[in-house]
């Protein structure tokens, strides 16, 4: 979020404006969810901690003298709430507490994130190496997790935990290392075929990770030859977690802690705030203290209770229309996964309308139509398999047209191609192709591009040199049914188009654009070599996770991409669309706008990446990503990303 934008909605809930307060529990309860849950391992005590740390955040939110704090001082509560659940003598909810009479965790929080956010290879043992450790350390990596996924600063973190951001530094450092013999451990275990030896060791073992268990297994990793390849390329737990979004909580929580979100603070001047919340010393950022006295839940209360039965069922729910629409916007479209946005959908009231817009220029957020179906239909490149359901049209007036350098859009032929481009705000555009003869635009930047081997001619290439100064590499080489080319083909063709002194994109390959040995890996290690120029990379990215997480996801691909070849982005296709044996699957349309809104903001903001185009312009009967008709109507995609930039 934009950090004048933040200390507005900050500010204006402290005021006690209903909307904001919404607003501002949409915003944070993923954040509090996320530090609850993996510091409780996802132990059933979890929603109520997360609601109980929504509503002291809610009646304390007076007691807070610098809304520039909130989120540490959010944390901070959060932090607080949990070491007061794994105290209570009454409860022992700690995972492998001796004597737990509660059993496994309803959901284990470390299975949860693997299966939401589709983690694999050590990004998924990392995830399976949080069971090993000790609460202690679980608290520490709830909130190092999110440092490393850039939701907390350093400040953040240590000013939640009362500590220096030096003594911060060497608990972390310890936490990692643990968190690494974990991960050797993880990898051990699930080595396939396993150590023998190690078999024989594990034959008295429960199955339950604990922390005797992590030194006597490590420590055979250590001395054992064939195990002890588990510590071999052990990349940087920072590196993996870095652009991973947040797991998102249930639509249950959701419309429970909206629902008591406007009675918490309509008290938040009185008792139960002085009770729930101390201040916070602005001149030592001191953690949040005495937030034991005067406890106040709310698992018993009508809207927690309701929500809790509810599960993902929002009806019943005693919650105001604009409440409801925005605890259904999560259920099916958390927006970005790094920030969660949630936009209210008031038909009464613009959901701009309550804060002043940012100062630096961040984007209008278009929410999704909840009248809309949500229909699966084909892309324009995959044969259809379903037929769209007809659409009912939006009443509401259009978002401001948002142009920036980067926005652009992918066209195939489409005679509306220059409104189209200029109702979405496009400031450039490419076809695929060396020329835009088929299909021009006034006022719009056309980027040509060399297709493939076939394309690669002289008069082809006379044709891109004729249309600017930008030329695009060859398209998904990658791919048997796309340009179909060996690295080494591509390698022979490049000086060709070296040769027309144009600024110069890679390659856009489909898949593991970050990996070593694939397709672009072995062009760039070729090209290095040989001595040629690529001036920037160029991405495809297609998200088959319709949950808030692709936002994300996308950006982690991105900042490993740049990470690897430290050249500029150019990402030229990008939607959501999963693909499989049985062909192209597509998310409502409430999701693909949410993606829009997260995703163009992330992109906006990543200074690296020089551009980015959204497949595609045209929306036809076999397109489902379309951002505008024939007819001259933007798509509610199309209004999302009119509202980007």
């Amino acid at each position: 979020m934009h950090e004048g934008y933040e200390q507005a909605l900050v500010l204006a809930a402290r005021d006690g404006d209903p909307r904001a307060v919404d607003q501002l529990v949409a915003e944070y309860l993923p954040l509090v969810y996320n530090v609850v849950g993996r510091a409780l391992d996802g132990h059933p005590d979890v929603d109520d901690v997360v609601q109980e740390t929504m509503l002291r955040c809610l009646t304390g939110l007076r007691t807070l003298r610098d809304p520039t704090r909130f989120r540490a001082w959010l944390v901070a509560i959060a932090v607080r709430q949990v070491r007061d659940r794994q105290a209570d003598p009454y409860r022992a909810r700690q995972a492998g507490h001796p004597g737990d009479d509660v059993g496994q965790p309803v959901a284990d929080f470390a299975d949860l994130t693997i299966l939401q956010l589709e983690l694999s290879g050590q990004r998924r043992e990392v995830a399976e190496a949080t069971r090993w450790l000790d609460p202690d350390d679980r608290e520490l990596l709830s909130l190092w997790w999110l440092e490393s996924s850039g939701e907390l600063t350093r400040d953040d973190l240590a000013l939640s935990l009362g500590l220096t951001n030096q003594h911060a530094a060497v608990r972390v450092q310890r936490m990692k290392a643990t968190l690494d013999t974990a991960r050797i451990v993880v990898r051990a275990l699930t080595a396939r075929p396993r150590c023998a030896d190690l078999d024989d060791l594990v034959a008295g073992w429960s199955g339950r990770p604990d922390a005797l268990w992590r030194k006597r297994l490590a420590r055979h990793v250590r001395d054992c030859g064939y195990c002890g390849q588990a510590q071999v390329q052990l990349v940087a737990a920072e590196r993996l977690l870095a652009g991973i979004g947040l797991v998102a909580p249930a639509a249950g929580l959701v419309a429970g802690v909206l629902g008591m979100a406007g009675g918490a603070a309509a008290v938040s001047g009185g008792a139960v705030g002085a009770a729930a919340a101390t201040g916070w010393n602005a001149a030592t950022g001191a953690a949040v203290e005495g937030l034991a006295t005067g406890t106040t839940s709310v698992t018993g209360t009508a809207a927690g209770t309701a929500a809790k039965s509810a599960g993902w069922v929002l009806k019943g729910l005693a919650i105001s229309k604009p409440v409801a629409a925005a605890v259904a916007t999560v259920a099916v479209a958390a927006t970005a996964a790094v920030t969660f946005s949630v936009v209210r959908a008031d038909d009464a009231v613009p959901a701009a309308a309550l804060l002043p817009p940012p100062t630096s220029g961040a984007p209008s957020r278009v929410s999704p139509d909840p009248t809309l179906s949500p229909t699966a239909v084909p892309s324009a490149t995959v044969s259809p398999t379903a037929k769209p359901s007809p659409r009912k049209t939006a009443a509401k007036p259009l978002p401001p047209t948002r142009t920036t350098a980067k926005k652009g859009a992918a066209v195939w032929d489409f005679p509306a191609v220059n409104a189209g481009l200029k109702a979405v705000g496009a400031s450039w555009y490419y076809n695929w192709g060396a020329n835009n003869d088929r299909m021009p635009a006034s006022g719009v930047e056309f980027v040509p591009m060399i297709w493939g081997t076939a394309n690669a001619t002289d008069s082809t290439l006379a044709q891109a040199k004729r249309e600017g100064d930008t030329l695009l590499g060859f398209n998904e080489p990658d791919m048997a049914e796309q340009a179909n080319m060996t690295p080494a083909k591509a390698l022979e063709l490049w000086p060709k188009l070296q040769a027309t002194g144009m600024r110069l994109g890679s390659p856009s390959v489909a898949f593991g654009a970050a990996d070593t040995g694939k397709w672009l890996d072995q062009f760039m290690r070729g090209a290095k070599e040989k001595g040629y120029r690529v001036d920037f990379i160029t991405l495809h990215w297609y998200g088959g996770d319709f949950s808030a997480a692709a936002v994300g996801q996308l950006k982690g691909y991105i900042q490993q991409v740049y990470a690897k070849y430290k050249l500029p982005i150019w990402l030229t296709e990008f939607a959501l669309i999963r693909f499989d044996g049985s062909g192209a699957h597509y998310p409502s349309d409430a999701q693909q706008v949410a993606f829009i809104n997260g995703a163009t903001d992330m992109l906006q903001g990543l200074s690296y990446v020089e551009r980015y185009s959204w497949f595609g312009l045209p929306s036809t009967a076999d397109s489902h990503t379309g951002l505008y008709q024939e007819s001259g109507a933007l798509t509610p995609m199309g209004t999302a990303y009119r509202a980007a930039g």
